[in-house]
């Protein structure tokens, strides 16, 4: 890594047990900060309940001052009762649609973030997969504790393992609730396992990318991981891809929006969650790479679309698929968001 990196590396990565939940409370109530949570559900039913419940229980209900002042769930089309459940676990749902109808909604991941800065009000924002398992909330005070604490940090990633495959299903529940409640990350290889890591899409496609093309981001440990917070101020700055290709734009334009030092990441311990297949894999790494594209050069992209193959009765099919091509611009720019920070 560059001489600059290796300094930011070791300045601004932390665990998420280097700053305990008092020491967060007593930040946040000094400074009057407000904390937002989104999670982005598409057919979450399964772990979106859970994941709400935890933050209740841990980061809301029964503390002298919450760390978290809105939980609010995106449900960007369900077909399953992810809404259902979220709202009996005690989050605020809202649909995507219901954000902003004046836009048309797209299908996308990005889409459904962006209009969650329209249906919340925190100082800091910050996002939270639907999908995860054996959750803990460390995966929110973790990163949000350096936002409170540390005033010239305005974007925190979080960092952790990635088990891959059924073998790790049951891999938590011989841990603490909270990974970290010891100081010591989770180590999935610790039992002698040696089973590949999550991420592929990360080590194959982000990580080359941004050690070619934006050297200062190499010492992001996970930098497509969905867990984040970011200020309030940066994020209605940036544009937002629509689709999959989200977290990458985000990190690479909050680099030449602030720097590298206003950039951190928090070890939070163990990541279990769903894992796509291959083809899905294939076309969230196409959209990454347009994402990349776009913004080393904005220039015409020339066949936006992916074509993969599928065995079908007589022999391989091909399948194309379009590639997200749409961004959505900075919402400081959007008359209803403005309107309403005069309002």
């Amino acid at each position: 890594m560059l001489e600059e990196v290796e300094r930011w590396f070791a300045d601004r990565s932390w665990s998420a047990a280097d700053r305990p939940l008092d020491q967060l409370l007593a930040a946040k109530r000094a400074a009057g900060t407000t904390v937002s949570v989104v999670l982005p559900a598409l057919d979450e039913e399964e772990t979106v309940g859970a994941i709400v419940e935890v933050i209740r229980r841990d980061l809301i209900d029964g503390l002298p001052l919450p760390l978290v002042d809105e939980l609010v769930v995106i449900d960007s089309g369900s077909t399953d009762r992810t809404a259902e459940v979220a709202a009996k676990a005690g989050a605020r749902v809202v649909h995507r649609d219901d954000i902003l109808p004046r836009i048309p909604a797209v299908h996308g991941k990005g889409e459904v973030l962006w209009r969650s800065l329209l249906a919340t009000t925190g100082d800091i924002v910050c996002f939270v997969d639907a999908d995860l398992r054996d959750f803990s909330s460390a995966f929110v005070s973790g990163i949000v504790g350096p936002l409170l604490t540390e005033p010239d940090v305005q974007f925190v990633k979080a960092m952790y393992d990635r088990p891959l495959g059924t073998e790790f299903d049951g891999l938590a529940s011989g841990t603490p609730s909270d990974p970290l409640a010891s100081g010591t990350p989770f180590d999935p290889l610790a039992s002698g396992k040696t089973h590949g890591q999550g991420g592929r899409v990360t080590e194959l496609v982000a990580r080359p990318l941004l050690n070619l093309h934006w050297p200062q981001l190499a010492g992001f440990v996970q930098p497509l991981g969905g867990e984040y917070a970011v200020r309030r101020a940066l994020l209605e700055r940036l544009p937002f891809p629509v689709g999959y290709g989200v977290e990458l734009g985000l990190l690479v334009d909050a680099l030449h929006t602030v720097g590298l030092d206003a950039l951190a990441q928090v070890d939070v311990g163990v990541r279990l969650h769903r894992h796509q297949d291959g083809q899905a894999l294939g076309r969230m790494a196409a959209a990454i790479y347009r994402t990349a594209q776009l913004r080393l050069s904005r220039g015409h992209l020339v066949r936006p679309e992916l074509t993969q193959f599928v065995r079908g009765p007589e022999g391989f099919v091909p399948r194309t698929y379009p590639v997200d091509t749409e961004e959505r611009p900075p919402m400081a720019g959007v008359e209803e968001y403005s309107g309403r920070r005069v309002a």
